[in-house]
C-alpha cells in the first residue's frame, strides 16, 4: 500500500507540474494578454496559406490530372466536416487547458501540410484533409479575445481580428504569384513554411496565457461532459422556435453553395476561364478589398436606410445574381463583374448576426448564434464535397495538362468532352447554388424584422465555466457573422 500510495503522490506532482508548465496563469509571453497577440497569429497564419494560392493549384492540377475538381471538393470536404466535429470538443478543453497551448496545436496541425506540398503531394493532400480535426484556429481565437475583453468591446475586437485576416489574403496571393513566377514554387512553399514557423515560435514566446487560473474548473482533469463536445447539440435546439428555425434555415441555403464555392472556384477560374496565376491573385485582391468596404461602408448605410432584414433580402438577390453570372459566364470580364457583385453579397451574414443579436435575450446570444455557427460548420463540409460532385457529373474536367498561362489559350471551358452542355453552362454547380439561394430568399422573407426569440428553459445548459460561456458567445458573435469573402479559399 505505501509503494501505491508513493506513486500516486509523484502522479500528482507531473500532473501539478505539467500543468504550471502548460496553463500557468498568464503564462510565459510578452506583456498581458491583448488583441494584438491575436491578430499576429491569423495574420501569420493565413499570409502563409495565402502565398501557397498558386502554387496550390498548381499541385492540385498535376496530382489529380483527372476528377481534379471532383477530389478538390472531396479534400475540402472532408477538412471541412471534421472541424465541425471538433470545434465544441477542442473549445472545451480549451476551457481547462488554457487558450495558448491550444493556439499552438491548431496552429501548428493547420500549417503542418505547408512544407509537404513540395516533399509528397499525396501526402500533402491527405494531412489537408485530416488537418481539419484541429483546423479551428479562429474559434480558439475568438476566445482569446472574449478571455480579455468587456462584452461592448468585442465586437470592434473580433472586427480587428477579421479585418486582419482578410488583409492577409487580400496581399499575401499576389506576392505568392510574383515569386513563384520570378523564382519557382520551391521558393514559395520555402517562405510559408517559414512565416508558418515564425507563427508558432511567436506563440511559444510572446503570446501569454488569457485565460486566468480562476476561470478553470477547480480539478485540473474536470471531466469534459458529452454536451460540451457534442458539435449537433446546437443543430438539435433549431426547431425550439419558429424564428431560429427560418433563419438557420436561410443560413444554411445560403451557405452551402457559398462553401463550396470557396473551395474550387479559383481552380476554375484558372482552368476553365483561363486565368493567369497573376490575374487569380488581382481578383482575390480586388473582391477582398471591395468585400471589407461593402462589410463596413456599405451595410452601416444599409442596416440604416433599409433595416436587417431587408439588409438580408438584397444580400441575399447579390447572392444569387453573382452565382448565376458565374454559372453562365465564360468570359473573364464576366468574371470581374460577378465578382464586383460578389463582394456586395458578403453583407448577408453580418445583417443575419445583427438580427439575431437584437432579438435574442442577453442570456440566449450563445446559443442562437451557436446554432448558426453549427449549421455553417456542417455547410463548410458539404458544399465543396457537393460542388465537387457536380462538377464531376457534368464532366467539367482537365482534358490536358497544358500550362494555364499559355498566351495562346483563349477563354475556353476546358472540358473532356466539348460538345456537351459546357456550351451553355460552363459552371453547373454556380447555377445549382443560385437556386439553393433562390429558395433562401424565399424563407427569408418569412423571418420577422422584430421577434423575441424564445427558446424552451432548460433547452441551453449553462455552464458554471465562465469561459465557456464566454467561447460559446466568441464562437457565435458578430465576427463569425462579418466572416471575410476570402475564408475557406487558400486553406
Amino acid at each position: 500500500m505505501t509503494g501505491e500510495k508513493k506513486k500516486k503522490k509523484r502522479l500528482n506532482r507531473s500532473i501539478l507540474l505539467a500543468k504550471k508548465i502548460i496553463i500557468k496563469d498568464g503564462g510565459t509571453g510578452i506583456g498581458e494578454p491583448s488583441v494584438y497577440h491575436a491578430v499576429v497569429v491569423i495574420f501569420l497564419e493565413f499570409f502563409a496559406w495565402g502565398l501557397l494560392t498558386t502554387p496550390m493549384l498548381t499541385v492540385l492540377r498535376q496530382t489529380f490530372p483527372q476528377h481534379t475538381f471532383l477530389m478538390n471538393g472531396l479534400i475540402h470536404g472532408v477538412k471541412g466536416l471534421l472541424s465541425f466535429l471538433s470545434a465544441p470538443l477542442i473549445g472545451a478543453l480549451s476551457d481547462v487547458w488554457g487558450r495558448k497551448s491550444f493556439l499552438l496545436l491548431t496552429v501548428f496541425f493547420t500549417c503542418a501540410p505547408i512544407p509537404l506540398m513540395k516533399i509528397s503531394p499525396w501526402w500533402y493532400f491527405a494531412v489537408i484533409s485530416m488537418s481539419g480535426v484541429f483546423a479551428v484556429t479562429f474559434s480558439v481565437i475568438f476566445a482569446y479575445v472574449a478571455d480579455i475583453t468587456q462584452e461592448h468591446e468585442r465586437s470592434t475586437a473580433y472586427g480587428l481580428v477579421s479585418a486582419t485576416f482578410a488583409a492577409s489574403l487580400v496581399t499575401s496571393p499576389a506576392i505568392g504569384a510574383y515569386l513563384s513566377e520570378a523564382y519557382g514554387d520551391t521558393l514559395v512553399v520555402i517562405l510559408a513554411t517559414a512565416i508558418a514557423l515564425l507563427d508558432i515560435c511567436f506563440i511559444l514566446v510572446a503570446v501569454p496565457e488569457s485565460l486566468p487560473e480562476k476561470m478553470r474548473p477547480a480539478s485540473w482533469g474536470a471531466p469534459i461532459s458529452w454536451e460540451q463536445a457534442d458539435p449537433f447539440a446546437s443543430l438539435r435546439k433549431v426547431g425550439q422556435d419558429s424564428t431560429v428555425l427560418l433563419i438557420c434555415i436561410t443560413v444554411f441555403l445560403s451557405y452551402l453553395p457559398e462553401a463550396g464555392q470557396y473551395s474550387s472556384f479559383f481552380l476554375y477560374l484558372r482552368q476553365v476561364i483561363r486565368f493567369t496565376s497573376e490575374t487569380v491573385a488581382a481578383f482575390i485582391a480586388v473582391v477582398g478589398i471591395l468585400s471589407i468596404l461593402a462589410q463596413t461602408v456599405v451595410l452601416g448605410i444599409l442596416m440604416r436606410s433599409i433595416g436587417n432584414k431587408n439588409t438580408i433580402l438584397l444580400g441575399l438577390g447579390f447572392q444569387i445574381l453573382q452565382l448565376a453570372w458565374y454559372g453562365f459566364g465564360s468570359q473573364p470580364w464576366m468574371m470581374w463583374a460577378a465578382g464586383a457583385v460578389a463582394a456586395m453579397s458578403s453583407i448577408t451574414f453580418p445583417a443575419i448576426s445583427a438580427i439575431v443579436s437584437r432579438n435574442a435575450d442577453p442570456d440566449q446570444q450563445g446559443v442562437v448564434q451557436g446554432m448558426i455557427t453549427g449549421i455553417r460548420g456542417l455547410c463548410n463540409g458539404l458544399g465543396p464535397a457537393l460542388y465537387g460532385f457536380v462538377f464531376y457529373l457534368f464532366h467539367v474536367e482537365l482534358s490536358e495538362m497544358d500550362p494555364a498561362d499559355s498566351p495562346d489559350k483563349g477563354a475556353k471551358p476546358n472540358m473532356a468532352n466539348p460538345t456537351d452542355e459546357s456550351a451553355i453552362i460552363p459552371g453547373p454547380p454556380f447555377l445549382f447554388g443560385a437556386c439553393s439561394v433562390l429558395l433562401s430568399l424565399l424563407v427569408a422573407l418569412f423571418i420577422p424584422e422584430h421577434n423575441a426569440l424564445n427558446l424552451r428553459p432548460g433547452s441551453y445548459k449553462k455552464h458554471n465555466n465562465g469561459a465557456q460561456s464566454h467561447l460559446h458567445s466568441s464562437q457565435g458573435g458578430p465576427c463569425e457573422g462579418k466572416e471575410p469573402l476570402l475564408e475557406d479559399s487558400s486553406v
